[in-house]
């Protein structure tokens, strides 16, 4: 039952990762919350476990989604190169953060982070986008400055579960760059976030000698097996969807389910 259970978490959140650039973490997260609960884990390690599997699974997640948007020409290759070191650094030491602060504090923080964001991203469709990716606007800040964004979203990214693209989209488009081609940059972004996450999770959690069945450090091992496999396919499917959409529609869809999910996280932390 449990497998079965993480296979349909898989499903979910590889087409969310396709779709909306997001590495499913916005799905992986709460939903792995509620399963670890009901298997009776510790409420001071629920958390923590959800994310570090959620940032583990978002690896393969990442690899089929990027390969699906890069096909479509979807990656800014240079702006991936510039941001990705900061990002790996700053998602690894995230971890470490996330670590020491409770289970209760995540879920506020990750909460009303994701409200922010949502309600940011909704206004801002309201604005000019552009709906041509040969003719959108696009001026970037310097590599260095890119660099240091890519730090600040590694260390969001370890601390809310997530493959990057609740910042690296917005960051994007903030800068005049197509929904389509900021979504496909955020799924390639993901993977040296979710490699760096993952790793700081296992690190951090066997350093503070923290014994979870069936896991290593903060990342659960069939967890990640079963939501990877399922959703390595159905990213591909999500991708495809992407960019059947218009970008307004696409950029109001994501905020939507931000503030979902951002809506159970403060729930939870509140209640």
């Amino acid at each position: 039952m449990e497998l079965i259970i993480f296979l349909i978490i898989g499903a979910v959140a590889g087409f969310a990762a396709g779709l909306f650039g997001v590495g499913g973490g916005t799905i992986i997260v709460p939903l792995l919350f509620i399963v670890f609960t009901q298997m009776d884990y510790s409420p001071d390690t629920v958390m923590h476990l959800a994310l570090g599997t959620s940032l583990a699974t978002i690896i393969v997640t990442s690899i089929s989604s990027l390969m699906a948007h890069n096909k479509k020409g979807g990656v800014m290759w240079p702006v991936f190169k510039n941001l990705t070191p900061g990002m790996a650094i700053g998602c690894f030491f995230g971890a470490g953060i996330a670590g020491a602060l409770s289970g209760t504090h995540l879920q506020l923080i990750v909460g009303t982070f994701l409200l922010w964001v949502a309600f940011n991203m909704f206004t801002g469709g309201k604005k000019r986008l552009a709906t041509d990716v040969s003719a959108a606007d696009t001026v970037l800040p310097s590599t260095p400055k890119q660099l240091v964004a890519g730090a600040g979203i590694g260390v969001a990214s370890a601390i809310f579960g997530i493959g990057g693209g609740s910042l690296t989209v917005p960051y994007l488009t903030r800068y005049g760059v197509v929904m389509q081609k900021a979504v496909g940059t955020s799924a390639a972004c993901g993977l040296p976030i979710a490699i760096a996450g993952a790793l700081g999770f296992m690190v951090f959690g066997m350093k503070d000698h923290v014994e979870i069945p069936n896991a290593v450090g903060f990342v659960h091992i069939y967890a990640f097996l079963g939501i990877s496999v399922m959703s390595f396919f159905t990213a591909k499917v999500g991708a495809k969807v992407a960019h059947q959409l218009s970008p307004t529609l696409l950029k109001k869809c994501f905020s939507v389910l931000l503030m979902m999910v951002s809506c159970f996280f403060l729930y939870k932390g509140l209640f």
